[in-house]
This record gives structure tokens, sequence and C-alpha cells, in this order.
């Protein structure tokens, strides 16, 4: 479904649902609660969830009895199954392909946090109003999730039992554990723990050295000429926030710089960036620009293609955060949104990053709709002879 239905849908009947069932159940406190099946809420993106392991490891070590659940759309699945945080079965997934699938999914996943007795509600959303109305309809007694209090943020509602302050200078991993720390948590605003000095690095996925050499063979036997080159890859597409991207041009001349150099660039992307993918084969003219969008079935793959490869440069997304899981050094791109609060849990990241006075402009307080003009001058700036010699001052190390 297209992100800007996706954003009326939640503005207008979001919006009337979370002011009707306000009316009518109150902020019921409870004082004394200790969790037995707890649902965590993260439908959006694919980085979030990477960033949210320390959460979720912060929550078995507090409630090792408790049982942990997790709800989130169903194409980010795989992900959660991939930083093993909890087990496959305690999954649920809602479908957003279309108005029609999310409202019948959301009726099952309804039925089933009802079968599971879900008792605790963290809802880690910060762009919608669905994640709470969830967080209302699972009937846990305990509500966790983000409460604007006295600043002009989304409103989500006032059932919120564990209204959590959102705080836009700490990094999102942090306000996640907050989140699991307002559980037994009380006083306004809910938490007041002191978050110096939080670290942690991300935890490598592990692959069997069979899976690697089975991907690695197919991958050489596909683009045998490349085999003896240090490959970069390249991720130039925005997803579904395009003014996230780095210009195209910029990614062409950087291609076409390495490939002079010796070095390989492989595009990686959805079959839908294909054309992208096509542009800058286009612009370098050279054997050693190979096409990867759509080349891998899963997350799983092409985490596992990063383990033979030497270099990622990327737009802020998901395949940073995924190579944070893995061995591959990567370069990423911010300017609509701060690594401040978004960066990658992991040393092994160099970050091109302009604070401009409009930088960050998508915002918890915007819907992560930007009011940019699509003059992105916090990207665009970024010289392309600055990443290149970034990036072989990074593939010589």
């Amino acid at each position: 479904m297209d992100i800007n239905i996706q954003r009326k849908i939640d503005l207008y009947a979001g919006t009337l649902i979370c002011r009707l069932i306000s009316l009518f159940s109150g902020r019921k406190e409870i004082y004394s609660h200790k969790p037995k099946n707890i649902l965590v809420i993260l439908l959006s993106e694919m980085g979030s969830l990477v960033l949210a392991r320390p959460m979720f490891d912060r929550l078995k070590i507090k409630y090792p009895d408790a049982k942990i659940y997790g709800l989130l759309f169903e194409q980010n699945r795989i992900m959660l199954e991939l930083i093993d945080a909890i087990p496959k079965e305690n999954i649920l997934t809602v479908s957003n392909q279309s108005f029609g699938k999310m409202m019948f999914t959301s009726i099952q996943a309804f039925m089933q946090m009802r079968r599971k007795n879900i008792d605790t509600v963290i809802d880690c959303e910060l762009f919608s109003r669905i994640s709470s109305i969830f967080s209302f309809f699972s009937g846990a007694e305990i509500r966790v999730g983000f409460h604007r209090h006295k600043q002009e943020g989304l409103y989500r509602g006032d059932f919120i039992n564990r209204p959590v302050l959102y705080n836009p200078y700490h990094h999102i991993f942090q306000q996640f554990i907050t989140l699991a720390e307002s559980i037994e948590s009380h006083g306004t605003p809910r938490v007041k723990r002191n978050a110096a000095n939080e670290a942690p690095e991300q935890p490598r996925i592990h692959f069997s050295a069979f899976e690697i050499e089975q991907i690695r063979g197919r991958f050489f036997s596909d683009f045998p000429h490349i085999v003896q080159k240090k490959i970069v890859l390249m991720y130039p597409s925005g997803g579904l926030l395009p003014i996230r991207a780095w210009p195209l041009k910029q990614y062409c001349n950087v291609a076409e710089e390495l490939i002079a150099k010796g070095y390989a660039v492989g595009i990686i992307g959805m079959p839908a960036d294909k054309e992208l993918a096509k542009t800058i084969q286009a612009h370098c003219n050279h054997d050693d620009c190979i096409d990867l969008t759509g080349y891998t079935e899963t997350v799983r793959e092409l985490m596992v293609i990063f383990h033979f490869t030497s270099l990622l440069i990327t737009n802020d997304g998901g395949p940073g955060h995924f190579a944070a899981m893995t061995p591959i050094p990567s370069i990423i791109f911010y300017g609509p949104e701060t690594p401040v609060l978004y960066g990658p849990l992991t040393a092994n990241t160099c970050i091109f990053y302009q604070s401009l006075s409009c930088s960050p402009c998508l915002t918890a307080y915007n819907h992560r709709n930007s009011p940019c003009d699509g003059d992105n001058r916090c990207l665009i700036d970024i010289r392309s002879e600055d990443v290149v010699k970034k990036a072989v001052e990074m593939l010589e190390r």
C-alpha cells in the first residue's frame, strides 16, 4: 500500500478511533504488575527491529519467566527471525499490502493476542496510530508507548497507562530500553533512568561456512569476471522515503571512480530498483558494474553476500543495519534523518552527515512527512570525491 495512503488512513481514521477509545476507556493505573505474556509492537521498518535488539535482551533479563511475542508487518518477519530475539512461533504478523488485507489480518491478530492472554504491550512505534489501537484491543492491562505529554507531537490516544516521554536527543535503542523499563515504573515522566554510557555493540548473526560457501559459489559462477576483485556494494534507493536517497548522479560518479581504480561494483536493491541499477551501469559502461537488484530472494541471502564482499555504500535504511550484523564495513548517508537517533550500533561504519539548519526533517512530530521541496541539500552537498577517498581508505585498510 502506498505510504501516502497509509498516512491518510492513519491521520483521519486513526485519530478518530484513538479519540473514541480515549473517551470511553480512561487511563487505568495499575501499581503492582509482573508480566507473564509481553507483546512488542514494531510494525514498520526492518532497521528499527535491528535497533530494538537491546530492548529484547533487557526484557529477557528482567522478566526471565515471561513469554515475549512480537507483532510486525509480515514482510519484516524475516528480520525478527534473523536477530533471534524471540522464538519464531511467537511472531504475529499483519499485512499492509492493501487496506482490505490489513483489516482482515488485523482481526486475526486481535484474536491471536486474546488467545495468548497478553497482559503487557510495548508499543515501539513513533509514526503511526494503528499500533496504539492494536495495543488497546490486545486486552493487555499494561499498555506502554510513547506519549507526547506537553509536546506538540503525534496524537496517539490517552489510553496508554505507561506513557513514556519521547526524547529526540537519545538514540532510539535507548528509548526502546526506556519503554521496557517503564512497565513497573511510576511518576511523570514515567522513567527517569541514567541512560549515559549505553553503547551496546550490535551482535553478529552466525551463518554456517557451508551456507556462505554455497551462495559464494553461485555468486561467482554468475559473475566469474570479478572473482579476483574487491567488490563494493551500493544501495542507491530511498525505499519508501525517496528524500533519504543520495543523488543517483553521485552514485554513478563513485561507481565509475572505483571501477577505474580496479574494484568491482554491485548495485543491490529490490526488483523495483532495477532502473537505478541500469542508470549506473549505463554511466560506467563497464562489465565490472553488475546489477544485483532482485538477485537475492531473502534478506538472509543478502547478508551472506556481505560476508565475501568488501564494502557497502548505502542510503539510510535497512541495508546499513543489516551490514552491522556482518563483517562488512559500510558508508552510510544521513540527512533527512540523523545518525544520533538511528545510527547503526557498530564501529565498523563511516557516517556522512551534514547538520544543516533544517536537518533532520523526518521526525516523530511530522509522521516522517518531510517539508523538503526535493532539494535535499543535506545529501546533495556530500561530495562524491570525499566518498571515493573514504571508500578507498576503507578498502585498503
